[in-house]
Order: structure tokens, then sequence, then C-alpha cells
């Protein structure tokens, strides 16, 4: 999707996809990445998640790309933090405690600035995005990590035609298709995560799948 539909949907604070816990997936996968402390996490279309501030509480440097300002402001006010501003390149970088979020598009993003980074997490960013963008999201973040990153990726799945996207269905074979040359893919975990999503049910979607994988950089 283009940056006005995310900037309208941050202003109409239509934002359903932001949850108000950390994902399960990182208290029971994340540890089996076997990341060192003090690690940098690259955590692409971030929005205000709270998955960023568990990350920094289990010891790791993040490294956020966000495209709306609205939700860098919110995130650091929520977290109560007084972020340092300063220009990154083509990005603005707000940065607290550990903390770095990039204020701009991904796609901009260069690999000086995740030079670092040995971490990876995607909850909503891949699914973000409609086909033809994911497998330039895909090639741009093989362009912008390093060979001995690790990481963790979450997608749904559902059948696309009865409900449009975003978030966008994403196929077990999508995935291992878009990754698999340049990261070894592995499933950990495949749930039916129907019952818990409400607004899918509504718009009759007859099946919807959660999965989480271990993802490490050839």
């Amino acid at each position: 999707m283009h940056e006005e539909f995310w900037q309208a949907r941050w202003a109409r604070n239509e934002i359903g996809f932001h949850r108000s816990e950390v994902h399960p997936a990182l208290p029971a996968h994340w540890a089996g990445l076997g990341l060192a402390a003090g690690s940098e996490v690259l955590v692409p279309l971030c929005g205000k998640s709270l998955d960023m501030p568990w990350l920094a509480a289990h010891g790791h440097r993040v490294l956020g790309v966000e495209l709306a300002e609205k939700a860098v402001h919110e995130f650091f006010a929520e977290q109560g933090l007084a972020a340092a501003v300063g220009a990154d390149g083509a990005l603005r970088r707000h940065q607290a405690e550990g903390i770095a979020l990039l204020l701009g598009d991904f796609f901009a993003v260069t690999p000086a600035q995740t030079a670092r980074c040995r971490g990876y997490y995607d909850r909503a960013a891949l699914i973000a995005l409609p086909a033809e963008m994911r497998r330039r999201y895909v090639a741009h973040l093989a362009a912008l990590l390093p060979g001995d990153c690790a990481g963790l990726l979450v997608t749904l799945d559902y059948l696309q035609e009865q409900r449009p996207g975003p978030p966008f269905a994403v196929s077990d074979a999508e995935v291992r298709e878009l990754y698999g040359a340049d990261w070894r893919v592995e499933l950990l975990t495949d749930e039916d995560v129907l019952a818990d999503n409400a607004g899918f049910h509504a718009l009759g979607v007859s099946w919807l799948r959660e999965r989480v994988y271990r993802l490490t950089r050839r």
C-alpha cells in the first residue's frame, strides 16, 4: 500500500493491526534464535508496537522503521520517553534508551543504517503489503541485512477473495518462494486463529491461519 493510505489510517486512528500486548511469538520463540546480548534488531513497518520495548527489555537495541510520524510520536509518548531527533540519510531518526525509529520510507533505508543489525522481527510488515510490493520488500531486506542475521516472521493466511487486505493473505508456499534464496526458512507454529479475530469472522472469512517462522540468513 502507498504512503497516502497508511498516513490516512493513522490520521483516522484506524489501527486495528496494533496490538495492546506483546505478540506471544516473542516470549515463545525469540530466545531460540540465539542472538547475542546487545544485538540490534530491525523491525520494519513497526508502528508503535509494544514488541519493541519487549525486545529492548530483553537486552537488544531496536531499530524500527515507520512511515507515519503520528505513530512515532505516539510510541515515545506512550513509553514515557523523550526522543532525540535528527537527520539520518533520507529519514529522520528518533532515539531514546536503546530504541531508534527511522521515520520515512522503508525502501529509503540503506545498508549503512542497518549494518549493526543481527536480528529481524516482522509481525506486521510483510502482510501489510500487496503481492507486488512483498517481492520488493523481501529483496530490499536481503540487501539490508548481513549474512549472520536471524529473525522471526509472523504471517496470516486466509482466502483473499473473502476479505480485502491489508492484512493480506500470505501462504506458506509464498513465504518459502520469497525468502528461500537468501534465508533458511523454518516453520515454528501454524495455528487456527479465526476465533480470536472477530473482524475476520464478521466478514465471513472461513478460516484464518497464523504462522510463525524462524528465518536464518544464508
